[in-house]
C-alpha cells in the first residue's frame, strides 16, 4: 500500500481542491495585462496621439482617425497652467524680477480674478529684493504655482490646502 493510499479520501479530496486553488490564482495572476493604475489627482489626461494628415506624414499615425470632434478637451488645470506659463514668460522676458503686482496682474492676464491669487513678497523684511517671486491661484482642487527667477520662469501644479489656498501664511 502507497502512502496515497493510506490517506483518508477526505485528506485527499482537501488537498486537490487546495491545488486547484492555488493553480487557478496563478493562471488569473498570469494574464499579462497590467492591472490599471489610477490616475493621479489633476493629473491631465494623456494626449492623443496624432491622427491628422501632419501624423501620416510623420509616420505617427495611429490609424485611429475619428475626426476632431472625438478628442477631449484640455482640463481646466492644463489650460490654466498653459496660460499662466506664456503670461508669466513674457513678464519675464521684459522684467527679469517683477514685483507682486506685475505678478498678480500676469496672473489676471493669465485669466484669474486678482483677488483669487496669492503672491508672495517682493521685498525682504530687511528691505532687499527676493530672489525669486511666486504666484499662485487656485483651479478645480489644484494650485497652478508659478516662479520667475533671474527671468526664468518654473511652474508647479500643486494640491489647493485644506484651507482652500495655495500658499501657507498670510498675505505679503
Amino acid at each position: 500500500m502507497t502512502h496515497q493510499q493510506s490517506l483518508p479520501a477526505s485528506v485527499r479530496l482537501g488537498r486537490l481542491a487546495g491545488v486547484l486553488a492555488i493553480c487557478l490564482a496563478l493562471a488569473a495572476c498570469s494574464t499579462g495585462a497590467e492591472p490599471p493604475r489610477p490616475a493621479a489627482s489633476g493629473a491631465p489626461a494623456p494626449a492623443p496621439a496624432p491622427t491628422s494628415e501632419a501624423g501620416r506624414e510623420a509616420g505617427t499615425d495611429t490609424g485611429t482617425d475619428k475626426g476632431p470632434e472625438t478628442a477631449e478637451p484640455e482640463s481646466a488645470v492644463k489650460v490654466s497652467e498653459r496660460n499662466v506659463r506664456v503670461e508669466l514668460e513674457d513678464l519675464a522676458g521684459a522684467e527679469p524680477k517683477p514685483t507682486s503686482e506685475q505678478m498678480a496682474a500676469a496672473f489676471a492676464k493669465a485669466g484669474f480674478k486678482k483677488a483669487a491669487v496669492e503672491v508672495s513678497a517682493d521685498i525682504t523684511p530687511t528691505g532687499l529684493a527676493v530672489d525669486a517671486i511666486e504666484a499662485a491661484a487656485p483651479v478645480d482642487d489644484s494650485c497652478i504655482v508659478g516662479q520667475v527667477r533671474d527671468g526664468k520662469v518654473a511652474i508647479s501644479v500643486l494640491p489647493v490646502l485644506d484651507s482652500g489656498k495655495c500658499f501657507v501664511g498670510g498675505a505679503a
